[in-house]
């Protein structure tokens, strides 16, 4: 889209209201999915629109289309949203100029995917000709463009390339699907790594364990922290939770909470979702949120540091052409000095979680979790002797990151959405039904 519709759109809504906000928003994805061992779809999908914010007599007024040919309904919509809306005491993001830099890394053509696809098929067939695989790539291309009447420019593009693999196992009753997964954007794919942890953790799960229920050490891969404990510092960490006296943790800013050895940190320039600025206009920077164990920090977006009487920290993010809401890019833990096989070597008996059932049944406000294991192993003397079934882990962040045996000393990505290592805690609930 001409940098003109945009600017046609901001003069026309600047000559009836006080502020005004243009979010520019362009996606192209081409998803190449196999399923059970052949290729079953490939397509591309694109959209366009822009999410129009203006203060009208004092008032938050929001509208958004993907029909660009009829700003003036876009405008008209926002001025009449805003005679409802909300009274607001902040402005948009002041003067702000910045364009990324051209990246030369280029995404790799759909006939290479689809030869590396049948590649990973092969590959895992040479283990197992019984698995059922399933492969999905997908390249995703987004053009974020921002333009206030405060004098704020701010254009981003990011280019993704994501990389998954499933394999489905049946034997008799038992059903074992073991996944494998990555996302990069500047470098190329390692497909031989993926192929490589999905093997291994199948020959992990040749044999059966068993562990009783009790309280355990319980080992967290990146993946198993980021969807069943990682993201529950998200939820008492958000202005928003804290603005509205949801989270536990409001009143206790500069207090110790956890072990001195747990650092949680955003770092926006890290991984292949690097991110300058938020989609509000406002420069992103690294910060810590828990420092050696002591509560430094939370992260805001405009509307809700202006209620709680501070200042946006520059993580104001949208889901498509949304209003902006808290939330994080790259959260991360600071690695410990043990390695993974040093950590397993250290349990006695106990149980590693690497996949989990959904996001778990858990009061998230007070930091509990509560997952089944999708796929989960038992440990006994530093060994790991097999896969283990019907097992739920239960606890509490509060506590479990004050009961830390050690944190891994190389951290991973993970969805691009963290970057984390793997953790080892002194102990959990666990409960097992024995099959």
């Amino acid at each position: 889209m001409s940098e003109s519709i945009l600017e046609q759109i901001l003069k026309l809504a600047g000559q009836k209201a006080e502020a005004v906000e243009i979010y520019y928003l362009s996606t192209q994805n081409t998803p190449i999915k196999f399923q059970n061992n052949r290729l079953k779809s490939l397509q591309t999908k694109a959209t366009e629109g822009v999410a129009l914010r203006l203060i009208y007599q004092g008032r938050l007024g929001f509208a958004s289309s993907t029909d660009l040919t009829r700003i003036e309904d876009l405008v008209d919509g926002a001025i009449q949203t805003s005679k409802v809306g909300e009274p607001v005491e902040w402005n948009f993001a002041p003067s702000f100029h910045f364009s990324c830099p051209q990246k030369n890394y280029s995404l790799p053509p759909i006939n290479q995917l689809i030869a590396s696809g049948q590649k990973i098929i092969e590959g895992v067939h040479s283990y197992n000709p019984d698995i059922l695989v399933d492969v999905n790539f997908n390249l995703s291309s987004t053009n974020i463009k921002i333009l206030t009447n405060t004098d704020l420019y701010a254009h981003r593009v990011t280019q993704l390339l994501s990389g998954s693999i499933s394999g489905n196992l049946v034997k008799d009753e038992d059903f074992l699907r073991i996944s494998s997964s990555d996302l990069v954007s500047d470098t190329p794919l390692d497909i031989d790594l993926l192929l490589q942890k999905l093997i291994q953790k199948y020959r992990w799960a040749e044999k059966s364990a068993n562990i009783s229920s009790g309280t355990f050490p319980v080992f967290f891969t990146p993946r198993a922290l980021a969807s069943a404990i990682a993201r529950l510092f998200k939820t008492v960490l958000s202005g928003k939770a804290v603005a509205q006296k949801a989270s536990p943790l409001t009143e206790k800013m500069g207090q110790t909470l956890f072990d001195s050895r747990f650092t949680l940190f955003e770092d926006p320039n890290i991984g292949p979702n690097t991110c300058p600025f938020d989609d509000e206009g406002i420069e992103t920077r690294a910060k810590n949120f828990i420092e050696a164990g002591t509560l430094t920090n939370f992260y805001w977006d405009q509307k809700w540091a202006s209620r709680a009487k501070c200042q946006s920290t520059g993580n104001g993010f949208r889901s498509g052409l949304s209003q902006p809401s808290p939330s994080l890019v790259n959260l991360s833990i600071s690695p410990g000095y043990s390695s993974e096989s040093q950590l397993i070597e250290n349990i006695e008996e106990g149980l590693i979680v690497d996949q989990v059932l959904g996001a778990g049944q858990s009061n998230q406000l007070a930091g509990e979790f509560s997952v089944n294991l999708d796929l989960g192993y038992k440990v006994e003397k530093g060994e790991i002797t097999g896969r283990i079934k019907n097992t739920m882990v239960a606890g509490n962040i509060f506590e479990a990151f004050k009961n830390l045996v050690d944190i891994g000393n190389f951290p991973e990505m993970v969805g691009g959405s963290y970057y984390l290592p793997c953790i080892l805690f002194q102990k959990l609930g666990v409960a097992a039904r024995q099959s």
